[in-house]
């Protein structure tokens, strides 16, 4: 099955996803029924472990049903941690809190069988996402299907930006408003001068270096506008804002 997410930044195009923070297979096969492109799961903040295999393929299973990609925050750089994402059948993970181009470049190299003309550190087992074995082409699929990004939230990433945009085969970067606002001293002032300009400084390299630049989007306004940034992977919301609104909305309209 192509990575539709991987052929949509690579054409240049826009990937619209929300973050699912209930976790749920059910939730997750329902945005693939709405024409979404992908679900965002989180395990740096909440849900499961990347190492609970059972849940964690429970998940993909939603996902491949509806042809929706999963787009998997770890909860930890460790280059075990991605082959293990992988072979349970992963395609696109992003790194959390990353600081320079080594650690990013260790983690991407992690998820390659050939990478950048030498040997990757893929481990070559017959795990699920190669069906146990029964699918022809594995390697040649994987390295061709795999997008690993990373998140970029922390002053010393912002710093190494043109090393981390450098690293091969690096799929994207994903800015982290809130965490780039801790980071500079300035915890949920998404408007701090040094705040934006963190942003800036990001989102400008990246489309100068011609890597998928991600992001929040904080309503549609804000979505559209990034759009037209050059923003490439957009996360709408999330299962827990999206029914707080529709909650919130009935409870409004309800005229007792």
């Amino acid at each position: 099955m192509v990575n539709e997410l991987r052929e949509t930044l690579d054409s240049g195009g826009v990937a619209l996803g929300v973050l699912d923070n209930a976790y749920s297979p059910t939730l997750v096969e329902f945005y693939g029924e709405l024409g979404l492109e992908f679900v965002w799961l989180d395990f740096e903040h909440g849900g499961p472990d990347p190492w609970d295999a059972r849940e964690v393929e429970d998940l993909l299973r939603a996902a491949e049903r509806t042809g929706i990609e999963l787009l998997v925050r770890l909860p930890d750089t460790d280059p075990t941690l991605v082959r293990k994402a992988l072979d349970l059948g992963v395609r696109n993970v992003f790194l959390p809190r990353v600081e320079t181009a080594d650690e990013v470049e260790a983690a991407v190299r992690s998820a390659r069988f050939t990478y950048d003309g030498r040997p990757g550190k893929r481990g070559l087992g017959s795990p699920r996402a190669r069906r146990w074995g029964a699918t022809e082409n594995y390697v040649e699929r994987e390295d061709a299907e795999t997008v690993v990004g990373t998140t970029i939230e922390t002053r010393e990433a912002v710093e190494n930006i043109d090393d981390i945009l450098s690293v091969p085969e690096l799929g994207f970067v994903f800015l982290g408003p809130l965490d780039l606002s801790v980071a500079y001293g300035h915890p949920g002032e998404l408007d701090h001068p040094e705040v934006r300009d963190a942003l800036e400084t990001v989102r400008s390299a990246a489309i100068d270096a011609n890597v998928p630049v991600g992001g929040l989007g904080f309503g549609m306004d804000d979505v559209n506008e990034k759009v037209d940034a050059g923003y490439q992977i957009l996360n709408l919301g999330s299962t827990t804002g999206a029914l707080k609104g529709a909650v919130e909305g009935w409870l409004d309209a309800y005229d007792a």
